[in-house]
Order: structure tokens, then C-alpha cells, then sequence
């Protein structure tokens, strides 16, 4: 019988035993010294009861819940606002890690002495990359106990000394390490090891800092490939197609097209060098790229569908930025003090322009090949997406002023001109801000839905305030009965419903369909740029999914919202997840928001 089998028979039974025990005494021996008085963000492994969790919780701390037993499903019925549940084991923590996040504090109580031998570094090793600098990992050893029981629960031999030979190996402190009786049952002793993250401990963002300040540049690629991973790491981690320890595996054709998306603004509007030679300094844009002329940000967006004739020219467009991305900027950017040792992989694969309708899918872009980064870079870029991106863009800025030709310029733009308008909304699309719109929250007067067009050139071309199409469709569901309530306070909206992201624009530009809920004017302001707490997301599970549910499944854009959550939401992996796992997903993306930019939260 395996461990999880023996928690599955047992669970109720379990349950009740650890939940009848305090756990402020169970944690005795380390808490009080090394449990910071400032809550954080905090993973509880092998969460069992969820008794831990919700005592963290309890005292102010965020918490993921991992159990792969039927305790989490009792578990999560009574969990604390502020507990995530997930379904996931040591020592792969698959689903874990491809969240993207870090932790202040992990905790293994009673858990360890299930981890295979032959697995135990490896387990150790990915525990320690999912620490926050100066995060502490907390782990206890079993002592004694009936044999019988020891072995029915799957239970290996453990060393406190074998412990601190790994975390000696991965330069992490010992901060303490003590022993205590177990509190209800004799002969069993608890050994706990308190080890500290002293820094950042991956070399992720010195090597990210060489690149961007140091790396000799001879155009703005290497930035722009930087740019354009950030970007997906941050947007997009559901693109992601395969996952190791020491890679993470990306379509190279969404590098493709995130990296049009970027000098779309860049070169069709403003006419800017890329490199301080020829005629404008970008060769690589051919005919495809300018073509792109008559798309709008929304086209480019994933999950958007495209008839044959623009499938062609878009196929092209990526091709030749997939070509030069790989014949350039990958292969210049190395590890520092190295010429020939590559930050980045990537195998190009030139995709046949054939005359049929697309979607822009993950499927579809890995036909272009797959782009490999190292498993602690792109953690790096998700987490700290914040801040790199606008010292990538200073630095791209002071690059390019010495070649800033007037010269140039206008023959790029009667270029572009040659071919048609320079880039921006399609035909029947709104070209300019209505009144009320900023790149903050919209007032109550604001127009929903108009993709706006913007005077910076390193703009996001996808960045346009959008809820039009939520808007309509909350009035279409009103006209027609629809009892439309609003999800922050549970009451009838019965003027002019006012669309929220549930994430706020200001911080976060998402127009995915699963961000955009209706609320009440007033509630609208009330909210305004902050995000959501635990408590407020819990309280608003059932008018969410009630909302997505009516709104959105078995309508025209069913595809469409099941897609965008897919991509731009963490751990979401199958092509239709369900309702209650988009909800926790989003659950696991407003924790981490909430962590990487520091976020107000509302109520206050």
C-alpha cells in the first residue's frame, strides 16, 4: 500500500487527530524564535488537515496548501480565507513550481520521512529555489512510533546530518535545530531543522543586470529578446510546453510574436533605429512584418482566430522574426566571461504559409520550434517582471538616442506609408482615448471597449484599456432576465452595470474575459487600482463563477475565455479546465501579484 493510500483509507480518521491537536504547541520549538512578527508568503507541504495552514493563516500569512491525499479535500471545506489548496507531492512539485512563485517560509512537518532516498537532494534542491531570499524552510523528522504503523504509512529512514549536507551544498544556513516530544503520543519524538535563504541564491539577476547594462549591444535585440520574454513570463506561464529542473520550454513562436507586438509601435508609427546602421537599422523586417499594418493589437492577441489571407502574412512575419531572433540576439547573448556559451536554445523551424485559418494557439506557435530558457531565468523574469521591464526600457531608450537619424526615420515611415497606415485599430475600430480613459482605472463616464492608440513607441501595442465586450455582454444577459449581480458586493445591478478587472488595469493589463466582472459604479470607485483580498476573492467565489458560467460558457466566446485563462493564468494545464479551477488559479496569480509588486488590497 502506498503512503497516499493509507491517507486516502484514513483521512477522517486522520483529520481528526491532527485537528485536535494545537499547533501553536506542536510548532513549540521554532516558532516563537523564527516565525517573523510580519506575515508573508508561506507554502505548507504535505498539508494534510490543513490544520498548519489555517494557523499561518490565521496569524495573517498567505498560504498554499500542497496535499496529493483525500485529507485535502476535507481540508479545503473548512480552509481559511486565505489558504489555496493544490493537488501536488515531493518531490517533482510540479504543479508547485509552475506557478511561478517564492516563498518567506516552507514548512514540512511530518512529511520528509515519505521522501525516497534517491530523491532526497533533488526534492531539497527544488525546495530551496522556491525560497524568497532570507526565506526560512522548516522541516521535521519523525523519531520512534510503532514499526508496523512506520511502514504502512510509507515512512524511510532519515538523518538531520544528511539534511544539512544538502542544504550546505546549496550555501543555505542552519538557523537551528532542536527536538521535542510529540504532544499527545509517547515514544515519538519531533527533530526540526530551520535552514535560511541568506540572498537571492540563483545569480539570476546579476546575470539579468550583465545583459542589460553590460552585454555589448550592436543593435537592440538582445534587449528586445529580454523584453519579450519578460513579457511572456509575466502574461503568459500557460504557454509553457515542457518543464525540467534546469529548463523551461517555451514556443518559439510566441517569442515570435511577442517580439512583432514589440516593434510594431517601434518601427510603423515612430520610424526609431533598432541598430545605427541602414536605412532605419531593422533589414530583418520584410514585406510580412509592414503587412501587419492592417492589424489591430487585438488580432495579435493569443487565443484570437485569423482568416486564411492574414494567416499567411502573420506566418511570414513570425518566420522572419523567429529567423532573426535565432541568427542574432540568441546567439550573442552568453554567459558573462564566455563567447560561445549561450544563455538561451532555440530550435527555429520555418513554418509553411499555407492559405487556412489560424488560431493563435500554443499549438500553433510551437510549429515554429521551441525556445529553451534556464528553469531559474525565467522565474527570475516572472517575479521581478516589474521592475525589469522598465529598466530594459531605460536602457533601450539611452541605446538608441545617438541613433535617432531624422533621416532614417522618414524613410521608414513613407515606407511603412508605401504599404499603408503605420500600425494601430482596424477599420470600424475606435483610434483615440474617449473621454475618461487613463491608463489607471476608468472613471464612471468612461467609454468601455476602445483600444487606444499611445504616444510612447515602447508601449505594449496589446496595452489598451478594454472592457467593451464584457460590458455588452452584461447588458445582453440583464435585457433578457438575468438577475446580474455585482461580485464584490452581492447586490442587484439595476442602472448601467460598470465592468471591473478583477485585477487592476493599472497594474496588471489584462483584458482576459475571466478578469473583467460586473460591479456596481459605486463599488467600482470604491475598489479603484487595488487588489482584491483573499477574503473579498473567497467571499465572491460563487457570484464569479456564476458570472463566467452565464456569461461566457456556451456562448460564441466560449473558446475565447477558456483559452486566455488557460494561458495567462498559473498551473492551468488542460485545454477546457473547469470553472473552480480558473477561480483557483486566479486565487494563486493574486497572491502573486499581492507578493511581486507589493499591491494595496481592498477592503482595507
Amino acid at each position: 500500500m502506498s503512503s497516499t493510500s493509507y491517507y486516502d483509507l484514513n483521512a477522517h480518521a486522520l483529520a481528526a487527530r491532527y485537528d485536535g491537536v494545537d499547533p501553536a504547541d506542536v510548532h513549540a520549538d521554532w516558532a516563537p524564535a523564527h516565525l517573523r512578527e510580519e506575515p508573508g508568503f508561506a507554502c505548507d507541504i504535505g498539508a494534510g488537515s490543513g490544520r498548519d495552514a489555517n494557523w499561518l493563516a490565521a496569524r495573517g500569512w498567505e498560504v498554499v496548501a500542497v496535499e496529493p491525499s483525500a485529507l485535502r479535500n476535507l481540508a479545503a471545506e473548512r480552509a481559511h480565507p486565505s489558504v489555496v489548496w493544490m493537488d501536488d507531492a515531493l518531490p517533482d512539485l510540479r504543479a508547485l513550481r509552475a506557478l511561478g512563485r517564492r516563498f518567506d517560509l516552507i514548512l514540512l512537518s511530518g512529511v520528509w520521512m515519505h521522501v525516497a532516498p534517491k530523491v532526497r537532494e533533488r526534492a531539497f534542491r527544488i525546495l530551496s529555489e522556491l525560497l524568497n531570499p532570507s526565506g526560512l524552510l522548516v522541516i521535521t523528522l519523525r523519531r520512534g512510533g510503532d514499526a508496523a504503523d512506520n511502514a504502512a504509512r510509507g515512512f524511510h529512514d532519515t538523518s538531520a546530518e544528511e539534511l544539512i549536507g544538502f542544504a550546505n551544498r546549496r550555501a543555505i544556513a542552519l538557523r537551528s535545530h532542536s527536538t521535542q516530544p510529540d504532544v499527545t503520543r509517547p515514544g515519538i519524538d519531533w527533530e526540526t531543522l530551520v535552514f535560511a535563504m541568506p540572498d537571492d541564491g540563483t545569480g539570476s539577476l546579476p546575470l539579468l543586470r550583465h545583459v542589460i547594462v553590460n552585454d555589448n549591444k550592436s543593435s537592440t535585440y538582445k534587449l528586445g529578446l529580454l523584453r519579450t520574454l519578460v513579457r511572456l513570463a509575466e502574461t503568459a506561464p500557460g504557454l509553457v510546453i515542457d518543464r525540467t529542473d534546469d529548463y523551461v520550454e517555451i514556443p518559439f513562436g510566441a517569442v515570435g510574436l511577442y517580439w512583432l507586438k514589440q516593434y510594431l509601435s517601434l518601427v510603423l508609427n515612430h520610424g526609431l533605429p533598432q541598430r545605427p546602421s541602414g536605412p532605419g537599422g531593422y533589414g530583418w523586417a520584410k514585406e510580412a512584418f509592414y503587412q501587419l499594418r492592417d492589424f489591430s493589437p487585438s488580432d495579435l492577441r493569443l487565443g484570437a482566430r485569423m482568416d486564411a489571407d492574414r494567416a499567411v502574412i502573420l506566418t511570414r512575419a513570425i518566420n522572419d522574426a523567429c529567423e532573426n531572433i535565432q541568427r542574432m540576439p540568441v546567439r550573442y547573448i552568453t554567459f558573462p566571461g564566455t563567447d560561445d556559451r549561450q544563455l538561451f536554445e532555440s530550435g527555429f523551424s520555418r513554418l509553411r504559409a499555407t492559405s487556412r485559418p489560424i488560431v493563435l494557439s500554443r499549438e500553433f506557435l510551437v510549429r515554429f520550434g521551441r525556445f529553451r530558457i534556464p528553469a531559474l531565468l525565467w522565474q527570475a523574469l516572472s517575479q521581478f517582471a516589474c521592475w525589469l521591464e522598465p529598466v530594459i526600457v531605460g536602457e533601450w531608450r539611452q541605446l538608441t538616442s545617438n541613433w535617432d537619424d531624422p533621416a532614417n526615420r522618414g524613410k521608414d515611415i513613407r515606407r511603412a506609408a508605401n504599404v499603408g497606415q503605420s500600425f494601430g485599430p482596424s477599420t470600424g475600430q475606435t483610434a483615440g482615448q474617449s473621454a475618461g480613459q487613463s491608463a489607471g482605472k476608468p472613471s464612471l463616464v468612461r467609454e468601455a471597449g476602445a483600444e487606444t492608440a499611445t504616444n510612447d513607441p515602447y508601449e505594449w501595442t496589446e496595452s489598451r484599456y478594454d472592457t467593451g465586450i464584457a460590458q455588452e455582454r452584461a447588458k445582453q444577459l440583464r435585457d433578457v432576465g438575468f438577475p446580474l449581480t455585482c461580485v464584490w458586493s452581492a447586490t442587484r445591478i439595476r442602472n448601467a452595470p460598470q465592468i471591473d478587472h478583477c485585477f487592476p488595469w493599472a497594474r496588471w493589463r489584462n483584458n482576459d474575459l475571466w478578469n473583467l466582472l460586473p460591479t456596481r459604479g459605486n463599488v467600482n470607485l470604491s475598489k479603484s487600482d487595488r487588489l482584491p483580498s483573499s477574503s473579498a476573492m473567497a467571499e465572491a467565489r460563487d457570484r464569479m463563477l456564476d458570472w463566467w458560467e452565464n456569461a461566457w460558457v456556451h456562448s460564441p466566446q466560449e473558446d475565447r475565455f477558456f483559452m486566455e485563462a488557460r494561458y495567462s493564468l498559473p498551473g492551468l494545464d488542460v485545454d477546457t479546465p473547469g470553472l473552480e479551477e480558473i477561480f483557483t488559479a486566479a486565487q494563486h496569480q493574486r497572491a502573486r501579484l499581492k507578493q511581486d509588486q507589493q499591491l494595496i488590497e481592498w477592503p482595507t
